[in-house]
């Protein structure tokens, strides 16, 4: 209710605000039909004015909710969402276009922009600065990323987003196997081998084709070596040698 409360007054204010950006006299937004208030909010959107992009989608909507170019209008306000610095706002935007137009022939963008906002590819100026290991951190949205592009994937494996979407998964996958390596080093210099071997498990179970699962191996087959699993071990280094030609185990 608080949220709905919040959008009411969000709209009444963009209303206000819409109204007041009208000079002429007849330039009213009341007149305004539902192509009108789009290509008010595309022409902004195409200034990079994406404050008055909102108010004009976000009228459209209100006003013409049934309307073809209110469909587009919300497409569009992930995009400005997006734009503005505004994840939490985006991603609201594209799950609320999916689930009231789940067979819409763009589901596949909204999806896309969704996937594009988790992702951080790119550190922020602080890690910059500072360089801070990226693989040390919790990965936090990497892992919401990658399952929604992979949910892109499967949903709509033609979709022209589906190939960017593919070589960004690349490189979350082997983040997250990376992440998944530090956490394992992390118990196995503490002497929590089991939790080492879960971890390790875990990134060769879900990130195939990760240059960073031949670390994975290592220290799978140490942990094994460590619990005294000598079978284990045994196998694990056979897996290594044929996964990774030329890779010596350094624990035996």
């Amino acid at each position: 209710m608080r949220r709905e409360l919040s959008k009411n007054w969000a709209l009444l204010v963009c209303s206000a605000a819409l109204l007041a950006a009208c000079g002429k006299r007849g330039d009213v937004v009341e007149d305004f039909g539902p192509e009108a208030l789009y290509e008010r909010g595309y022409n902004a959107l195409q200034a990079s004015n994406y404050p008055v992009a909102v108010q004009a989608f976000r009228l459209l909507e209100a006003r013409y909710p049934f309307s073809p170019v209110s469909r587009q209008a919300q497409l569009d306000l992930i995009y400005v969402f997006y734009r503005s610095n505004l994840p939490e706002e985006a991603i609201d935007a594209a799950e609320e276009f999916e689930r009231e137009n789940p067979t819409h022939q763009h589901v596949d963008y909204a999806l896309y922009m969704k996937g594009l906002v988790y992702f951080d590819e790119a550190p922020g100026i602080l890690e910059r600065i500072f360089k801070v290991d990226l693989s040390v951190r919790p990965p936090k949205d990497t892992l919401l990323a990658f399952s929604t592009f992979q949910e892109l994937i499967r949903r709509y494996p033609d979709s022209k987003y589906a190939p960017d979407a593919r070589q960004r998964m690349v490189f979350l996958r082997n983040r997250l196997a990376k992440y998944e390596n530090h956490v394992a080093r992390y118990y196995i210099d503490r002497g929590a081998y089991v939790a080492a071997v879960q971890r390790t498990t875990y990134a060769l179970e879900h990130f195939a084709g990760a240059p960073e699962l031949e670390e994975s191996l290592q220290l799978l087959i140490e942990a094994y070596d460590k619990l005294g699993m000598e079978d284990l071990a045994t196998d694990t280094r056979r897996v290594l040698a044929e996964s990774y030609p030329g890779a010596v185990s350094q624990n035996r």
